[in-house]
């Protein structure tokens, strides 16, 4: 099994589950992960999903056996299989539910770009990141869009040449990382506390936030667009209830945070 995916109430976690490669890629885990995606981000039962990994690393990007095959297969084998590996990228980046990353240890390559395409990134003291490509004389082309988007062009243009390693604090100056925990064992409450805060918002509109987020800039009308947006929460149940709550002085009902 090379992913674990649980369920604690309307909180999914989902885990890469290779400790023995730190969590690497290889073609089962990436249609693994592509399915997990599109089947949590139908389940209204789920409000969140944590993604980690198990071990002592996130995950170090490609499995080495994986590029190994690679390295002889043509031009068409090469892109079809990259093909797969956008489609699993997509997949988080466009899932309509919050995805917490919870990062230990190395997230190295397309590890990172998992980082890039989480909404929230949570890292411990000891975590590395890296888009370390361009050393083995590739470039982090899948992942670029995601990080570019995350981190912006100057700080890409950087992290993509160089292919140097940085600690938390750098990434969460460049914005990869939101949150860094003081202790390794504090991760999983650091999480939780994510969690609990994403659990009071709705569902429907958070959906909505990360389209916004994600899409907007690039609206020819934005107006057109964003009026449409807030005009059906608002007059839809779940804008309904959180506004009358609201005037009302109490807890909405799709609120499941204490």
């Amino acid at each position: 099994m090379s992913l674990i995916v649980e369920r604690d109430g309307p909180v999914a976690r989902v885990t890469l589950d290779r400790p023995d490669v730190h969590n690497a890629f290889n073609e089962e885990l990436i249609a693994r992960l592509s399915d997990a995606f599109e089947t949590l981000s139908r389940n209204d039962d789920v409000r969140v999903i944590v993604l980690g990994g198990s071990g002592r690393s996130f995950s170090a990007g490609a499995d080495l056996n994986w590029m190994g095959s690679m390295v002889d297969a043509d031009e068409a084998t090469n892109r079809a299989d990259s093909l797969k590996l956008a489609a699993m990228y997509a997949a988080i980046d466009s899932c309509e539910k919050p995805v917490v990353g919870r990062v230990q240890g190395a997230a190295i390559g397309g590890g990172c770009g998992l980082v890039a395409v989480c909404d929230i990134v949570v890292a411990g003291p000891r975590a590395r990141f890296a888009l370390s490509e361009v050393r083995l004389g590739l470039a982090p082309a899948v992942i670029a869009p995601f990080v570019v988007r995350k981190i912006g062009t100057s700080r890409a243009r950087e992290l993509f040449l160089t292919g140097q390693r940085i600690d938390p604090m750098e990434a969460k100056q460049y914005g990869l990382v939101h949150r860094i925990c003081g202790r390794e064992d504090d991760l999983d409450s650091a999480v939780k506390k994510v969690s609990d805060a994403l659990l009071k918002g709705g569902p429907r509109a958070q959906a909505a936030c990360k389209l916004l987020a994600r899409e907007a800039d690039q609206w020819v009308d934005p107006g057109e667009r964003t009026a449409g947006i807030i005009a059906a929460l608002r007059v839809g149940a779940e804008g309904q209830e959180g506004m009358r709550a609201f005037l009302e002085k109490r807890t909405p009902s799709y609120s499941e945070s204490d």
